[in-house]
């Protein structure tokens, strides 16, 4: 399984200590300029380990990841304030759809498969935002959705969790201690499910995906794309 967010020093020590639970990190030395490739190594190096968990602080989807939730959060620039080919190339999507080809390549070149799971680490207030958006999908009181924050959006919780929402679980804590014990939880509450569609499937719902939207209904059922 992949180990998805910002994972700390001290989180990766505490994983590292838990028994049945093999840590995988990239190598120190690896000198390659894709990440896509120090995460696919990483991965294949997991797929030998013998262990009940297998973990791994790398992802070969985590820039995909990061330009899908850019592409939401790009700033409004004054008129002018970049000549056109700058413009261009940082129009909406355009990041997105470079780390999308690049990771189609070396899937396509079978370097690396997705993981069984991803365990995302997400904070209390993200979390409470993947819940208001249940509250909105489920029917809670009005005041209490118009309290609740805003989902951001995440590429694991948002278009990954609503292709398989089983294969995706979330640890919502911010403090070591907290995180570790949560990935415990989490390890021991992993359910079996349909495995991942291809990856060009993968992509192409991220695409139609709205991050308004929540990536799971109450019953567990994906919510509609975009058309």
């Amino acid at each position: 399984m992949v180990l998805a967010g910002q994972p700390g020093d001290g989180l990766l020590a505490a994983v590292s200590r838990f028994m049945n639970v093999s840590l995988v990190r990239p190598d120190a030395d690896d000198d390659s300029k894709s990440g896509i490739e120090a995460a696919a190594r990483a991965l294949r190096r997991a797929a030998g380990i013998s262990s009940p968990y297998v973990m791994v602080a790398a992802d070969p989807l985590a820039a995909v990841a990061a330009e899908w939730q850019a592409m939401w959060a790009i700033p409004r620039e004054p008129r002018g304030s970049a000549p056109p080919g700058a413009r261009a190339a940082a129009s909406p999507g355009g990041g997105f759809e470079l780390r999308a080809g690049e990771a189609l390549a070396s899937w396509r070149a079978q370097q690396f498969e997705l993981p069984d799971y991803y365990l995302v680490l997400a904070s209390g207030q993200e979390a409470a935002a993947q819940q208001a958006g249940a509250q909105q999908v489920t029917g809670a009181p009005l005041e209490s959705r118009q309290s609740a924050p805003a989902p951001r959006p995440d590429f694991y919780l948002g278009p990954l969790r609503a292709l398989r929402p089983h294969r995706v679980a979330v640890v919502a804590a911010s403090e070591t201690a907290e995180q570790a014990a949560e990935v415990l939880t989490a390890l021991g509450s992993l359910r079996h499910g349909r495995w991942w569609p291809p990856l060009p499937e993968v992509i192409d719902a991220a695409r139609h995906f709205y991050p308004g939207s929540l990536s799971l209904t109450q019953d567990g059922s994906p919510v509609p794309l975009l058309n």
